[in-house]
């Protein structure tokens, strides 16, 4: 076997999805370089490849084949959603950037949750919550829902689809949007007081941030409408997995950067993450080797600032890592003077419409995800047997 093959050639010898070659890669399993005939595509180590070839021959344990799937692995949920193949997102069959270029968020809702009619995100005047920022009124208002609306089990799914666009409504107000009957991205431009420039970007943002496959805030809302919780409980499971920094949340440790850069200059500010011994946030994504496309896509919609050009090219020139979604939200808010949350309140308001496609089809199929757990911990202290019935205790006295 030659020393580097192309993604063709090592998707063919492995026999798997390409988002399991990715996976390999961004695990270090496979040895991953440029290909200098063109630099946007990749070659994969061939000798690595062999190696995953022998060990799949040998075969796994269920175990180790449960445990495999769990980062980044072989799917293990059926979905006629969304998916990536060879570094293209699709929502039912249809690519997201394309989808991006005329449609809402309601026109994707209507896909995704494969709908009768393209429904309407109405929301009433927001009620008063005691909360001080997007993120905690984005929370207190998904518990008030999830206390108080009905279980999905027994539902039929036109019903379903008429609680979601209300839950997605509710959602929009509380990070901001002004009450109506608008295109939900109108009326958040309106109550950001957004510059009429991003008033299309803030919709394209929210088509490209729907779906995303099985991400882990869908697995999240998917486990729990697998107990017959209410779609308000799934979309505030969704919400709480959002919210780590490995996930909706890493548009924050991005905006850090950029102050950083902004205090500094972007080579300083990159040396002195990778010193620290972690990766630059928001750069590199195990599904997109050769780069988020929606990233790319909103990026090319809008005129970045120069300095964080660079420090976009910067990054790339020094770790070969192309910018994700959560860079161009934090570009995208910088560049409109966006409110500070709002990279996380789009995250969360675009991410809702596939948090609840996800749900109601879990609803339909009827059954609860439970996995089991393969215990590591101390030996298990049995109980001692009881004596046989009718026999009686010696005295040892």
């Amino acid at each position: 076997m030659r020393k580097w093959l192309t993604r063709a050639e090592a998707l063919r010898e492995l026999g798997v999805r390409p988002q399991t070659l990715y996976a390999y890669a961004s695990r270090g399993q496979i040895g991953v370089c440029r290909d200098p005939r063109d630099p946007k595509c990749s070659l994969y180590r061939g000798e690595d490849i062999m190696t995953l070839v022998r060990r799949r021959r040998r075969g796994k344990r269920p175990d180790v084949i449960a445990a495999s799937t769990i980062a980044w692995g072989e799917p293990i949920i059926t979905t006629t959603i969304s998916t990536i193949e060879s570094g293209r997102l699709y929502y039912r069959g249809r690519d997201v950037v394309d989808l991006s270029s005329t449609a809402s968020l309601e026109d994707v809702a209507a896909v995704l949750w494969d709908a009768p009619a393209v429904p309407r995100f109405t929301s009433e005047r927001q009620r008063a919550v005691a909360a001080d920022s997007m993120r905690a009124r984005a929370y207190a208002t998904l518990a008030g829902a999830a206390a108080t609306s009905s279980p999905t089990f027994g539902r039929a799914a036109s019903v379903l689809c008429e609680e979601a666009a209300a839950l997605v409504g509710c959602l929009a107000s509380a990070v901001g949007a002004v009450p109506g009957t608008s295109p939900v991205h109108i009326r958040l431009a309106k109550g950001w007081k957004a510059d009429e420039a991003s008033v299309d970007l803030i919709r394209r943002a929210l088509v490209l941030l729907a779906d995303q496959e099985l991400t882990t805030s869908a697995f999240a809302a998917r486990v729990t409408a697998s107990t017959g919780a209410s779609l308000g409980a799934c979309v505030l499971a969704g919400l709480a997995a959002l919210s780590g920094p490995l996930h909706g949340g890493a548009s924050v440790r991005v905006q850090s950067l950029f102050g950083e850069v902004a205090r500094t200059n972007a080579d300083e500010a990159i040396q002195r993450h990778l010193a620290s011994g972690w990766a630059v946030p928001g750069f590199g994504h195990p599904l997109y080797p050769e780069g988020d496309p929606r990233a790319a896509a909103l990026l090319a919609a809008f005129d970045v600032p120069a300095h964080l050009k660079t420090t976009i090219a910067a990054v790339g020139a020094t770790t070969g890592q192309a910018p994700t979604i959560d860079v161009a939200l934090a570009a995208l808010a910088e560049r409109f003077n966006l409110p500070e949350d709002a990279p996380f309140a789009l995250f969360a308001v675009g991410r809702s419409v596939g948090w609840l496609a996800h749900s109601i089809e879990q609803s339909a199929i009827g059954t609860m995800i439970r996995p089991r757990a393969r215990y590591t911990g101390p030996p298990l202290m049995r109980p001692e047997s009881p004596p046989p019935p009718g026999s009686a205790a010696r005295s040892r006295g």
